[in-house]
């Protein structure tokens, strides 16, 4: 139960570092270092500088929402509250998701990484969207485990900027270890939500 109790305690904050992280870029401005080498081809794009701050702007608003509504406190004591977290949560997802989909079009390291965020974007939209049709069917267990995994899904966020660099330094090379992270980052976390669905399943 402590283990299990400090997990939680460290995705939380891990979660809110993260989530405000985008801060900074509203802050201080235009976003050269994200751009990836690619200078101002990519940062005068309209469809990239709009994609990219819906994603990060709506990312970091679900990354801070998300983790609330693990908390059995809340959605025992305080059920009006986790619905319409709840709600954010979805909305924010959803958008940034269309705006992660979008900018995964002008990834570094070409194909393999463009493919890895884009398909990050559509399961995360995929298990968000069907975790809120599942409610609204007052289909309780699929709605708890479809947002498992939108969550995991929503924690690439913050496994990209550990594992990347990891990655870098064992690898010393930042082209290639891009290319892993952009899959690496959500694969393992899917995997772990698998395994936490099913203990969950067979301990109910």
């Amino acid at each position: 139960m402590q283990l299990k109790k400090g997990l939680y305690i460290m995705m939380a904050i891990l979660a809110t570092g993260v989530g405000l992280y985008p801060l900074a870029f509203i802050i201080i401005g235009r976003p050269f270092e994200l751009s990836g080498g690619k200078g101002m081809i990519v940062l005068t794009n309209i469809f990239w500088y709009s994609g990219f701050y819906m994603h990060i702007i709506f990312g970091s608003t679900a990354l801070l929402t998300g983790w609330v509504q693990f908390s059995k406190v809340i959605r025992s004591d305080y059920l009006q509250t986790h619905r319409q977290l709840g709600k954010v949560y979805v909305g924010s997802v959803l958008l940034s998701a269309i705006g992660g989909f979008s900018i995964g079009f002008f990834a570094s390291g070409g194909l393999i990484t463009s493919v890895g965020f884009m398909s990050l974007g559509l399961i995360w939209f995929y298990s968000t969207i069907k975790a809120y049709l599942d409610i609204r069917e007052k289909k309780i267990a699929r709605h708890q485990k479809m947002m498992i995994y939108s969550y995991a899904a929503c924690l690439a966020a913050v496994t990209l900027r550990l594992w990347e660099p990891l990655l870098d330094f064992l690898l010393n090379d930042q082209d290639l270890a891009y290319k892993i992270a952009a899959w690496w980052c959500w694969v393992p976390n899917l995997l772990v939500a698998h395994f936490l669905i099913i203990k969950r399943e067979r301990t109910a």
